[in-house]
């Protein structure tokens, strides 16, 4: 659920912010990019922690080879990919590359929810939650890249 507030607040304060006057975030899309990066920071620090890393790497299904360079190299492009959401020219390139990384990471987090995985020592979100916030996620990166 904390992705899900860091990209809701996000959007609102700066939504609020641009409507009080800050040119730059006057507008929807802005707000939405600053939000969608907020999560992507929320979501992608976990992945260098080391209670949490282990976690993550436990999501990784078993098909997938190197569960350890897979948890860095998704963190690695959710930071990424935040930094580039808030660079204007390179924001659509950014979102849609997001975009594509929430749905190629979806898996793991259907193999979490089917075993009832922990993050963090807390249930992992079930799987119909998880689907919706995917969902979610995803539309709002698309969303953001318009």
């Amino acid at each position: 659920m904390g992705p899900f507030i860091a990209l809701l607040g996000g959007f609102v304060a700066l939504r609020l912010v641009g409507v009080a006057g800050v040119d730059a975030l006057d507008g929807w899309q802005p707000a939405l990019r600053g939000g969608l990066a907020l999560m992507l920071v929320v979501t992608g620090v976990p992945h260098f922690l080391p209670g949490w890393r282990r976690d993550l790497a436990a999501m990784v299904p078993p098909s997938l080879p190197r569960p350890d360079l897979l948890v860095t190299a998704t963190g690695v492009l959710e930071l990424a990919g935040a930094v580039g959401l808030l660079v204007a020219p390179v924001a659509p390139y950014a979102a849609a590359g997001l975009a594509l990384l929430m749905l190629a990471m979806f898996p793991a987090n259907v193999f979490a929810a089917r075993r009832a995985l922990t993050l963090a020592g807390r249930p992992v979100t079930p799987l119909p939650q998880r689907t919706a916030l995917q969902l979610l996620f995803v539309a709002a990166a698309v969303a953001a890249g318009l």
